[in-house]
């Protein structure tokens, strides 16, 4: 019963639009624009023709209306990048129309909806795009190492990536932020996924999820449904770099340290600017590989 009312939860948010791209440039957030596709809408789509210019690498921020300062620290630093070592990315923020829609709530279940709707835009609209990150408003990420790990990598499709979890098993504590009932998913293991702070998959992924999200059972716990998605479609997350690179749990700032990771997890806004600047400070500071 609660699986058909998530469903049907689903299927009315994508009919009445829920969903807003916020463009990152520009400093303002402007009103909602509606476009539809079908029986179907977004609000507020950002300005971009993947077909005249593909990026290569497209940034997916969920976020609510609340986190306005997060947003706008993006905006002056990781969400800024337009070009790295000349390929083109996009950063857009997946937002809901308000922090409450009738019953559903801005929280866990809205993020699986959020980042489903996300994928659902680059199947319909991007594409071309050769990469897409999903991540968090509390992020610091590296775009400029993950390009250049993304390039020596070099490949395009059926490709997931970020910090694996392998062998995770269901919290069936009620207390639990991250409670999951029996009904919910009677198993005893998730498949392998990787920590929803920040994962990195080819488009192709997007549409191949967005696809089969139909016929998975649907979880509040974003990165498992992702997972339990991949697992039905047979792709495996794999590592990044032989170094790790994703960091969940948080990270201690230094400059030489930030220059060779993905992402770090609990960044204040003010902290994001902060550490950003000084990055942008050492330039030519040489660091040890040590």
């Amino acid at each position: 019963m609660d699986f058909m009312k998530m469903r049907l939860v689903y299927a009315f948010i994508l009919m009445m639009g829920t969903l807003c791209f916020y463009f990152s440039m520009g400093p303002f957030e402007e009103p909602p624009l509606v476009l539809k596709k079908g029986h179907k809408k977004f609000l507020q789509l950002p300005d971009i023709d993947c077909n005249q210019k593909p990026p290569f690498l497209v940034l997916l921020v969920t976020s609510s209306h609340k986190q306005l300062a997060a947003r706008m620290a993006i905006r002056k630093t990781w969400g800024r990048e337009t070009e790295v070592q000349g390929q083109r990315v996009k950063t857009l923020f997946l937002l809901g129309a308000s922090d409450s829609f009738l019953n559903f709530k801005d929280d866990y279940y809205n993020l699986t909806l959020k980042t489903l709707m996300g994928m659902e835009w680059v199947h319909h609209f991007c594409p071309q795009a050769a990469f897409v990150m999903k991540t968090d408003s509390d992020m610091f990420v590296n775009v400029g190492y993950l390009t250049d790990l993304l390039l020596k990598k070099n490949k395009t499709s059926r490709f997931f990536t970020g910090y694996i979890k392998p062998h995770e098993i269901p919290i069936r504590k009620k207390s639990s932020k991250w409670f999951v009932s029996k009904f919910e998913y009677p198993w005893d293991r998730y498949p392998p996924f990787c920590s929803g702070t920040g994962y990195v998959f080819s488009s192709d992924v997007a549409s191949k999820v967005f696809n089969v999200s139909e016929s998975v059972p649907f979880l509040k716990l974003e990165d498992v449904f992702v997972g339990l998605c991949l697992a039905k479609l047979n792709i495996r997350p794999e590592e990044l770099h032989t170094e790790p690179t994703f960091f969940p749990g948080g990270l201690r700032f230094s400059v030489c340290r930030f220059k060779k990771i993905v992402t770090c997890h609990y960044v204040s806004p003010q902290n994001l600017l902060t550490y950003w600047q000084a990055l942008e400070n050492s330039q030519e500071q040489v660091c040890s590989d040590v």
